[in-house]
């Protein structure tokens, strides 16, 4: 459906019209996004940080500040975040034995297990997209990344 009869509205401007389109479509992804998450208990920050805690191949410990600059959210308070998913028991938290005023982060057993689980949410991520071709998804890409510069 075209943005203009989803909203009702006008736009000053082809590049006005582009940024609205893309606000409220990634608004909409968002909502289909974060109602699969919260069937698992989970909030958009708390699952970024435990992929990014899964994906860790880097050998190095995970610090807070690796997660933040893996997290898609650069905003987001990290420290909290790992509060509570500690408090979940999905990751584990330790005194760095080279720089004690650094926490070691990593995801346990039943974080592992939680992110098995919802390998069905992944896929029903994948599908948000399935108006796509796999051509309109790479250019899709090629575009976003050069809207970023």
């Amino acid at each position: 459906m075209r943005i203009e009869d989803e909203i009702k509205g006008r736009f000053r401007n082809d590049y006005h019209k582009g940024m609205i389109n893309m606000t409220y479509t990634v608004k909409q992804l968002s909502y289909d996004f974060l109602q699969l998450l919260k069937n698992h208990g989970l909030t958009e920050p708390q699952y970024n940080i435990m992929r990014v805690l899964r994906g860790n191949r880097s050998g190095r410990p995970a610090s807070i500040g690796y997660i933040k600059e893996r997290m898609l959210d650069k905003s987001s308070d990290v420290s909290r975040i790992i509060d509570r998913l500690h408090g979940k028991g999905y990751i584990d938290r330790t005194e760095n034995s080279e720089d004690r005023r650094q926490k070691v982060i990593a995801i346990t057993g039943k974080g592992l297990d939680l992110l098995d689980k919802m390998d069905d949410c992944e896929k029903k991520v994948d599908k948000l997209l399935e108006n796509l071709g796999p051509d309109e998804v790479n250019e899709l890409n090629r575009l976003l990344d050069k809207i970023r510069g």
